[in-house]
């Protein structure tokens, strides 16, 4: 017998209502990935392409340089877009934030650059005394800039996992209760094809001096991701097939001894956290941007927007949501 239901006026079928739905339960993730746009405020263009790439998904948290030429710009952008905000310390390159400098920088008054510091370092012409100030210095300024102090502080050129720096970087994270840092060790890096031989070395270096600042971080309670990624894909060498490698690598990893990972997505198998180190943006132009001594190559190369591209490519949005990986800001892990 074909019942009908009156509903204001309206005849339907009582055997045709759909049955109520149950809520679609989301799959726990496998990988917790932090997405970091490191030179957040280096110049206009790098922000707005930063800015575009976390509107587009491709990154999910920001690392602020304080003496970048667009530095409040960038602030001032995250806390529109509501963009998660570290610190990337800078000891190596353009002016520093701190008077009581001097050790730290040529007689221009620049930083001594990226081996330039390091050679400097080697040599012991480096007060400590002075890292510590100008760390505090660009913390202090972090804060009147975002009104915050930062959730998270790495190192520009990976100074702060360098010996004698490392020590005092943590003393200021632990001081500051800054929970999180970068330790930049890339499984599968020595297997990658496509860096070339100088880089292959400094990247040796920069992973011993990241593991020797394990024992340091750990002991003043600092915590990082179980895996770092970033070192095999910067710049062309970012591709979906790369990120895929990568991230393979990070499937394949056991958390550390200082993990952040909580919970499990399956019987011993526990989610992992990751950091993947990115460098988005649209070129700058001949003298815009730096820390005041004008853009870098690889500024003002093609390469930062090919990261831009590849990052929000629709293919890498996929391969995230079959692998189980959600992107995240590290007071999310």
């Amino acid at each position: 017998m074909d019942k009908r239901v009156e509903h204001n006026g309206v005849s339907s079928h009582s055997f045709m209502m759909p049955p109520p739905q149950r809520a679609a339960v989301m799959p726990q993730p496998r990988v917790m990935l932090v997405v970091t746009g490191d030179d957040f405020g280096y110049c206009p263009r790098r922000n707005q392409g930063i800015v575009d790439c976390f509107q587009a998904g491709g990154i999910s948290n920001v690392s602020l340089l304080v003496n970048a030429c667009a530095a409040k710009e960038a602030a001032d952008l995250a806390k529109r877009h509501n963009i998660p905000i570290g610190l990337h310390a800078n000891l190596s390159e353009g002016i520093p934030v701190c008077q009581q400098a001097s050790t730290l920088t040529t007689q221009r008054g620049f930083f001594h650059g990226k081996m330039g510091f390091r050679q400097a370092l080697e040599r012991g012409q480096l007060s400590m005394k002075q890292v510590e100030l100008e760390l505090r210095a660009q913390v202090g300024l972090f804060r009147e800039l975002t009104g915050h102090l930062p959730h998270h502080m790495d190192g520009h050129q990976h100074v702060h996992v360098l010996p004698g720096v490392r020590e005092v970087f943590a003393q200021v994270l632990s001081d500051l209760r800054i929970p999180f840092t970068r330790v930049p060790v890339e499984p599968g890096q020595h297997s990658c094809p496509a860096l070339p031989a100088h880089l292959q070395r400094f990247y040796a270096q920069v992973e011993k001096d990241a593991l020797d600042s394990i024992p340091v971080f750990t002991r003043y309670g600092i915590r990082w991701p179980d895996v770092y990624l970033g070192l095999t894909t910067m710049g062309r060498n970012m591709s979906v097939p790369n990120l895929q490698r990568a991230l393979g690598h990070a499937l394949a990893a056991e958390p550390s001894s200082a993990s952040t990972s909580g919970g499990a997505w399956g019987p011993n198998q526990p989610v992992v956290t990751a950091e993947l180190m990115v460098h988005p943006g649209y070129p700058s132009g001949p003298q815009e941007g730096g820390c005041g001594e004008g853009p870098d190559d690889f500024s003002r190369s093609a390469d930062r927007q090919h990261e831009l591209s590849v990052l929000r490519d629709p293919a890498l949005l996929a391969l995230y949501s079959r692998e189980r990986v959600q992107l995240c800001a590290f007071k999310d892990i």
